[in-house]
């Protein structure tokens, strides 16, 4: 089956949550590092209450290689035996990844959106996804980015992940759309 079109035969109402890249070096020093670990932690949970599958990114690169310490999913947060664990090398969780082959397996039709960096890996995920055929929700308090400003840029972790989330408020493409709903909208129905 054509990836992009793959979510399109699956029963309605299937969403996956995806968690992307909250490791320890990641997020050592995100903004509001704290507060998004708790809601990503709270979400975790109402998401498995629900029987919604939790779905688990990894970065690894030169600077976080894998099986070190600061590679590791923090600690707050323990994917369950079972649950997918995607390692990815790009921005997209998509590139070069079984995530596809993953959210096949578990008949996913649209994406429940987390993580870090914002303007990063959760941006290029959350493109990725749309450009693939899936809806995706992104949880506006339950991503986080570090303060670079790059290239002198007035581009603070606020505006980034504001920015991103106006961007999930207000994208469709053919057939689908993207939404933004907070930590406390998500998983509730």
């Amino acid at each position: 089956m054509e990836e992009s079109n793959m979510h399109k035969n699956k029963a309605a109402d299937s969403p996956v949550f995806l968690v992307v890249d909250v490791q320890v070096d990641v997020v050592a020093a995100a903004y509001r590092r704290d507060d998004v670990v708790a809601n990503i932690a709270a979400l975790v949970d109402r998401a498995r209450a629900k029987g919604i599958p939790v779905v688990w990114v990894r970065h690894q690169n030169a600077r976080l290689r894998a099986e070190s310490p600061g590679w590791q999913i923090v600690p707050e947060l323990a994917p369950l035996d079972g649950e997918p664990i995607v390692d990815k090398r790009f921005g997209d969780a998509f590139a070069d990844t079984d995530l596809g082959e993953v959210l096949e397996r578990l008949n996913a039709d649209r994406i429940v959106l987390c993580g870090a960096l914002t303007e990063n890996c959760v941006r290029s995920t959350f493109n990725g996804a749309l450009y693939r055929g899936f809806p995706v929700t992104l949880i506006t308090d339950a991503h986080t980015t570090v303060d670079r400003r790059p290239s002198g840029l007035d581009y603070s972790p606020a505006n980034a992940i504001a920015v991103l989330n106006y961007q999930a408020e207000s994208t469709t493409l053919p057939g689908l759309a993207s939404q933004a709903v907070s930590t406390a909208e998500a998983f509730t129905g």
